[in-house]
């Protein structure tokens, strides 16, 4: 990936974004997207159970079940590839400029862009909450595809680290889908 075609086209694409970067409009939606992080998606889950439970839905318990089940998953797999993989944040790139990505040791924040947390985990939860609820799609895979798009531009992410994040949440609700089809 280092000085590959990929890392290339990223490189080529977070700098075309350059110029939009400080707008007020991707720093909203940036600090928006931070609600598809971890904390709020387990809470997003649990509250979802909760009142299913509470509602006597069984329909609903069962979303926040998979939307939990599937997002936990996505988060295990996503943190052995960063925990394997040092990547510099764009970020960084843009402030010391060097792209190297290394075997995974470090810890810090700033060497963990791949690949992305965030469309890993909006994207595994927006796939739960449309295997229940189908009629939702669009709404909850346009909040899935915001909260992993803006990661380019705010430069959190590369766009194949957003990619990577987005395939992981789909295979890890797959997989739930097999275990929960099983019982």
């Amino acid at each position: 990936m280092g000085e590959g075609l990929i890392a290339s086209l990223d490189l080529t694409v977070v700098g075309a974004l350059e110029p939009y970067c400080d707008h007020p409009a991707i720093k909203a939606v940036g600090k928006a997207s931070e609600l598809a992080d971890q904390p709020p998606l387990i809470a997003a889950s649990l509250a979802t159970v909760a009142a299913g439970l509470l509602a006597r839905r069984p329909r609903l318990a069962r979303t926040g079940v998979r939307m939990l089940a599937s997002h936990l998953l996505a988060t295990g797999i996503k943190t052995l590839l960063k925990d394997n993989i040092d990547r510099p944040r764009p970020k960084k790139v843009e402030r010391e400029g060097e792209h190297a990505v290394e075997p995974g040791k470090s810890k810090d924040g700033e060497e963990r862009s791949f690949p992305s947390g965030h469309s890993a985990g909006a994207t595994a939860v927006a796939r739960s909450v449309v295997r229940e609820y189908p009629g939702g799609a669009g709404a909850a895979y346009a909040l899935a595809a915001t909260a992993s798009a803006i990661q380019v531009p705010r430069k959190a992410h590369f766009p194949s680290d957003v990619v990577v994040g987005v395939v992981i949440g789909l295979v890890s609700e797959a997989l739930v889908e097999l275990v929960l089809r099983r019982r």
